[in-house]
């Protein structure tokens, strides 16, 4: 900012230099045959230094050279080209916004200029022809030219702010779709060592227990523990695609051709589970399905922690415009727990269903409890 403003205050003081000059030349060529005096020369300095504050009072210093012009050629000064001593201060005054000041300032001069001349003596045709028509030109060309710089830089500072605008709502839209990334990645590694976590506590259990009876079951607790170690491999791979998935090399996601998985790794666990498939569920686009298998992933996991459910029916429906998902237990546990210490359970349900346009219910009913997922095709990217 500092060597912004000294520059423009050494372009000030070139410029004023320039004006004194001109009016020094203009005022010793003496054009009416007059002899100049001091105050001639006091005129060319006070009109020149003037402009030295045009940049920040634009009006004030066009109105000053105005008096200063009116005064010199009241005084019978040499006369001086109406233009010459103005055109800086008309410049400033339009490129500062003050268009108005600078036409109404212009046609003042231009105004007083021809009364004063006529009343000399100055034939009208010789100023309508010649002198009035070269000076006006001159100061309307000034003013035009000021009033487009003035256009140009407001154009480029709209443009500017645009700009700014733009990568502002790119940055936005960076940090939504990053935000969006982690709690995507957050529910995956929830539903996987959620998933994992509550086998492998189930299977420590049974296997502690038996090792902890009068007559430990050696074959329980190693079927136990092999259940664990079945359990902690099946969350390794999970946690690695869900890691690989931040690199560059997109990874497979579980889908509905997983569910088997999971019903397994359910009755491994000592639930009895009937999975249900009604229609074509090939050409089901693959977020819906990945969308289905965390849904059903989580489900199984309350059931095991929330409610000392026995049998558990998983029907998933191809419903031409949308799959449905009904996880249906015969649990008689309240399910106030059932979204998960963590809130990432049935919540973490509806939030992934809600992406695609979908919804999950979830409530007691007569037999257990039950949750149903809808979820369109049409909400798939």
């Amino acid at each position: 900012m500092g060597r912004i403003r000294a520059r423009e205050l050494g372009a000030d003081v070139v410029i004023a230099l320039i004006v004194f000059a001109a009016l020094v030349a203009a005022i010793v060529a003496r054009l009416d045959g007059t002899e100049p005096g001091w105050p001639a020369y006091l005129f060319a300095f006070a009109m020149a230094a003037v402009l030295l504050l045009r940049r920040r009072f634009p009006v004030q210093v066009l109105v000053a050279a105005a008096v200063l012009l009116v005064v010199y050629h009241a005084s019978g000064q040499p006369a001086l080209p109406l233009a010459l001593p103005v055109v800086v201060a008309l410049y400033s005054a339009a490129e500062r916004g003050r268009l108005r000041w600078a036409v109404g300032t212009a046609a003042m001069l231009v105004v007083v200029s021809t009364v004063a001349r006529l009343l000399e003596g100055d034939s009208l045709a010789w100023l309508a022809g010649y002198d009035l028509v070269s000076q006006v030109g001159l100061m309307a060309a000034t003013i035009a030219l000021g009033d487009a710089v003035r256009s140009r830089r407001g154009w480029r500072e709209q443009l500017r702010r645009q700009e700014a605008a733009a990568a502002a709502e790119r940055e936005r839209e960076a940090t939504r779709r990053a935000e969006q990334e982690r709690l995507r990645i957050a529910r995956d590694l929830h539903d996987v060592l959620a998933h994992a976590l509550s086998v492998v506590s189930l299977h420590s259990d049974v296997a502690r227990e038996a090792l902890e009876d009068t007559e430990p079951d050696t074959v329980a607790a190693a079927s136990s523990l092999s259940a664990v170690r079945q359990a902690a491999r099946a969350a390794t791979r999970e946690l690695r695609a869900t890691v690989g998935s931040l690199r560059s090399s997109p990874q497979p996601v579980p889908g509905l051709d997983r569910l088997d998985e999971l019903v397994r790794a359910a009755a491994d666990g000592g639930l009895v589970v009937e999975l249900l498939r009604d229609g074509d569920l090939q050409d089901v686009p693959a977020v819906v399905a990945s969308t289905a298998y965390r849904i059903v992933q989580e489900s199984l996991t309350n059931v095991r922690r929330h409610a000392d459910a026995r049998k558990v029916t998983v029907d998933v429906c191809d419903g031409r415009d949308a799959l449905i998902i009904r996880i249906s237990d015969d649990g008689t546990s309240s399910r106030v727990a059932a979204q998960g210490a963590s809130g990432y359970g049935l919540l973490g349900m509806r939030e992934r269903a809600g992406l695609l346009g979908g919804r999950v219910c979830a409530g007691p009913t007569e037999s257990g409890w039950t949750v149903e997922a809808v979820l369109p095709f049409g909400g798939a990217p």
